[in-house]
């Protein structure tokens, strides 16, 4: 476990840490089980959530309201030492809502810029398909240039920064359903999905006991990491080994989600690309300095399922984007 006294220098860009990114391994580590003091039976998201900062990503998640989502990632936040700043999309909520914007000084005369809540380290944009596409617009930008511009002037967003919007996947009414492009830009889409019989009572005793979500220190939830542990990881992450066989077979899972006769739009080479950084940050996570593939196989759901369009008569059979790549995991040879 990281101590959280302890300052750290990040090492040069592109420049692995001498020990491998055993101590910022271990500090990512502590991290997910601190969130696990204040969110049972999410392991999976909260992996996800850092592989996306690990791979500068953002991260769509979809589950039904109440299963903790909103705290989840504040209780990350928490445990990496980063800001927070939650923003509940609406149908009226304008792009300088989240950006910012200009606002007039009458003592100096001048116009002063007030920062939105995307200046943070994790935004949590709630609901996101029920703003206007002009909006979504507004937060494409930042999500993929970690920039906003206003009044024609580019404003750099911290490091590190991550996007994690939520959808309800139940209601659909009064919405505005995320574009092709702008669901490619998220590197990963995570299901929350509703707690194991064990895990619900788990959640109960803890309120039953006097949890409180709003008080994150009462429940113990410490500090483990920082900025500078991520920036060690990212380094770590980019020297991890993949073998030419193994990116032939990121390349065919891929290629065969564009023949599979139940999908309209398969995977572009933007997703393969994703599909590699993925499994580089698991495998190094799981303590490997290369890349197998089962590390692909393990990542191609959450990496890809949101980048398939299936034909509409593939929908009204039962199709899903998650059997498609079943099936496609199946069938392509993987190597040995």
């Amino acid at each position: 476990m990281t101590d959280a006294s302890t300052e750290q220098t990040p090492p040069p860009h592109g420049t692995a840490p001498a020990d491998g990114g055993a101590h910022a391994r271990a500090a990512l580590t502590a991290a997910r089980q601190e969130v696990a003091k204040a969110v049972v039976g999410q392991d999976a998201v909260v992996s996800g959530l850092i592989i996306g900062l690990l791979c500068r990503g953002h991260v769509l998640l979809e589950g039904v309201p109440g299963v903790a989502k909103t705290l989840l990632v504040r209780t990350l936040a928490a445990t990496l030492r980063v800001e927070t700043k939650r923003v509940q999309f609406t149908p009226d909520l304008m792009p300088g809502d989240i950006t910012g914007s200009l606002v007039y000084d009458a003592r100096t005369a001048e116009f002063s810029f007030v920062a939105g809540p995307v200046f943070t380290n994790l935004l949590l944009a709630d609901e996101i398909n029920r703003t206007p596409p002009k909006t979504q617009a507004a937060l494409l930008e930042a999500m993929e240039e970690r920039q906003v511009s206003v009044d024609g002037r580019p404003r750099a967003l911290p490091d590190p920064f991550l996007v994690a919007a939520t959808q309800n996947p139940v209601e659909y009414e009064g919405t505005y359903p995320l574009p092709e492009a702008q669901l490619d830009r998220f590197l990963l889409k995570l299901t929350v999905t509703v707690p194991e019989r064990d895990d619900e009572i788990a959640v109960l005793r803890r309120h039953a006991d006097g949890f409180d979500p709003r008080d994150l220190a009462a429940a113990g939830v410490q500090a483990v990491a920082d900025p500078g542990d991520l920036a060690a990881a990212r380094a770590a992450v980019a020297v991890v080994r993949v073998e030419p066989d193994v990116l032939g077979y990121v390349v065919d899972v891929c290629r065969a989600t564009r023949s599979s006769p139940s999908v309209q739009l398969g995977v572009s080479p933007r997703g393969a690309t994703a599909l590699l950084k993925t499994a580089r940050a698991w495998a190094w996570l799981s303590g490997r300095g290369f890349v197998t593939p089962d590390d692909v196989k393990a990542l191609a759901g959450p990496t890809l399922r949101h980048r398939l369009t299936l034909r509409p008569e593939a929908e009204m059979e039962g199709v899903t984007a998650d059997s498609v790549l079943e099936t496609v995991l199946a069938t392509v040879p993987v190597p040995r």
